[in-house]
């Protein structure tokens, strides 16, 4: 059984950053922004309001405290200081949580967080000893140190693929600082393909193993309502 997750909850004050109205209903579980990188009270407030209408699961989606760079900048932090920035913005997320009588699903980091995870193992530290506070899983993904830190801790690790982004014949990720359109079709038979046979194909055609326990589709892909339906519809038979 597999998820459907996107990262939301993303606009700031009058600025808008994808249609998490058009995506929530073809997702399982929201990834909201909790502050940092982007997003407010009012926008997260409102996005776990979207989320409990459609029966979406919520997890925390922290960053570093970039948001003049949209959390895509590394920072130089301490350990304890990078643990501390965690535990705050998911506690925040936490009592939008609460209005609703939902629980926290699980904590994801963003942007450049999430990529320096999955390389420094001192940062994966300091991100699950955040986690252990909440008691959830993390997500992130496999065959990186996420998986080798995060799925010793004995509360769960989601691992995740993309739908809307290449994999070099390595495994990891090519990540662009824009988001540029991707063919739903290939995103949908590729997420199957995923989720059925383990596998990811990279940009030069390689077969590459990949462990999917749940797909990322993103809210500022250009055409990502239609990508987040194709995805959606393709792995209906394998939903949680």
């Amino acid at each position: 059984m597999v998820a459907i997750n996107c990262d939301m909850g993303e606009a700031y004050s009058i600025y808008r950053c994808g249609d998490d109205e058009g995506i929530m209903p073809y997702i399982t579980v929201a990834n909201v922004a909790c502050g940092f990188h982007a997003a407010d009270p009012v926008v997260m407030r409102r996005t776990v309001a979207l989320a409990h209408e459609h029966s979406v699961k919520v997890g925390a989606h922290p960053s570093f405290p970039d948001r003049d760079g949209f959390g895509r900048r590394e920072l130089k932090m301490e350990p304890g200081e990078l643990t501390a920035a965690v535990v705050y913005q998911v506690g925040a997320l936490t009592g939008f949580l609460a209005e609703h009588g939902m629980p926290l699903n699980h904590i994801k980091p963003h942007g450049a967080l999430y990529g320096l995870a999955s390389q420094d193992e001192t940062v994966a530290r300091a991100i699950a000893e955040a986690a252990d506070v909440f008691d959830v899983p993390l997500m992130g993904m496999a065959n990186t140190m996420h998986e080798k830190v995060w799925g010793k801790r004995g509360r769960g690790f989601i691992a995740e693929y993309y739908t809307d982004l290449d994999y070099r014949a390595d495994g990891s990720l090519i990540i662009t600082r824009e988001h540029v359109a991707y063919d739903p079709a290939i995103a949908a038979e590729r997420s199957v393909r995923a989720v059925t046979e383990r596998l990811a194909t990279s940009v030069d055609g390689q077969d590459i193993p990949m462990r999917a326990d749940c797909v990322c589709v993103h809210s500022d892909t250009p055409g990502a309502v239609d990508l987040a339906k194709s995805v959606h519809d393709a792995l209906t038979p394998y939903l949680a």
